[in-house]
């Protein structure tokens, strides 16, 4: 090819790449269509509440829509599965609380391993689970409670909203120390245990869905299975305080399968900070008596680490870990 063919072919090849609009090159950047954000859990609950809040503001923020899809089951460790095999592209990431990622693993057989099988994105929320009664209960206190467990052993009827969950086994843990016998009764989600506890077939209930009772004078909250206190009741002691052996903080963050690419890890960051920092899902957060409690990728990875190493160490101690 002579010298001049070869500079006319440069100077065409670079008008038509000059011609392109820009837009052609930026639709393979992350995020180009519509996200999938599983929620465990089922639908009215404080988890799904507040991953229908990250998705509609992380829609503004992505530009693209993200969707809701609950999909229930075996304490949250279902949705959690089917997200951990998932492609790892960002489009399908799951939200999550500590139950199926720090202590489930460590009881039962789960689909993933939390340590090798799915990438962190960030947290950015803390929350309770207190133990509760009814408002005009006997038990005034969790020693009148304990009490009434270990000098009538099975009469004491409770249920939880997460079955084998860290306030289920933190509470569990409790009676034991105590010598305490009790019924836990299954139910299907925190909502189903107040309304039992409400209809009078229950006891006691250890829930993170009780702003609104314990708002409208239904419930009182005997102790906090945390080790945060519950937000406006400083007089609600936690079974760290009371010096039991599990109390494991409730958290909730956004997950996606391993291996999601560096430039989903930092839009989901930068959407995470954003949503948190806003004064919108601080009077959500509020509302529900949690805390807004931001960490990036590489923070919530350590955080999830150190808690489920412990939760293993003190569950194997107690003889509740699986065999």
């Amino acid at each position: 090819m002579s010298p001049i063919r070869l500079l006319y072919g440069i100077a065409t090849t670079c008008l038509v790449l000059y011609a392109v609009p820009a837009t052609t090159f930026a639709q393979s950047a992350y995020p180009n269509k519509p996200i999938r954000l599983i929620v465990p859990y089922n639908p009215g609950g404080s988890s799904d509440l507040t991953a229908r809040f990250i998705a509609e503001m992380a829609k503004d923020i992505l530009g693209q829509p993200v969707v809701v899809e609950n999909k229930p089951g075996a304490g949250g460790t279902i949705g959690i599965g089917s997200v951990s095999t998932s492609a790892p592209d960002g489009y399908t990431l799951v939200q999550i609380t500590a139950s199926p990622i720090v202590v489930r693993p460590h009881v039962a057989n789960t689909a993933y391993d939390p340590l090798k099988d799915l990438t962190y994105l960030g947290r950015y929320m803390v929350t309770n689970a207190p133990f509760a009664v009814k408002a005009n209960s006997q038990f005034k206190t969790i020693q009148d409670v304990l009490v009434f467990a270990k000098t009538n052993p099975g009469k004491l009827r409770w249920a939880v909203g997460a079955p084998q969950g860290g306030p289920h086994l933190a509470t569990e843990a409790m009676f034991r120390a105590r010598e305490a016998k009790t019924t836990l009764i299954p139910v299907n989600g925190g909502g189903e245990a107040l309304l039992a506890l409400m209809g009078g077939s229950l006891e006691a209930v250890v829930v993170d869905d009780y702003a609104r009772p314990l708002k409208d004078g239904e419930i009182r909250l005997l102790a906090e299975s945390g080790p945060v206190k519950v937000v406006g009741q400083p007089s609600v002691p936690t079974y760290k305080e009371l010096g039991y052996p599990i109390s494991p903080t409730i958290f909730y963050g956004i997950v996606g399968p391993a291996k999601l690419p560096p430039e989903v890890i930092k839009a989901w960051e930068n959407v995470l900070k954003k949503i948190v920092e806003s004064d919108k899902f601080k009077e959500m957060a509020q509302r529900i008596n949690a805390t807004p409690y931001l960490a990036n990728s590489a923070d919530f990875t350590l955080q999830v680490r150190g808690d489920y190493t412990a939760m293993g160490k003190v569950l194997a101690d107690l003889g509740m870990a699986k065999k």
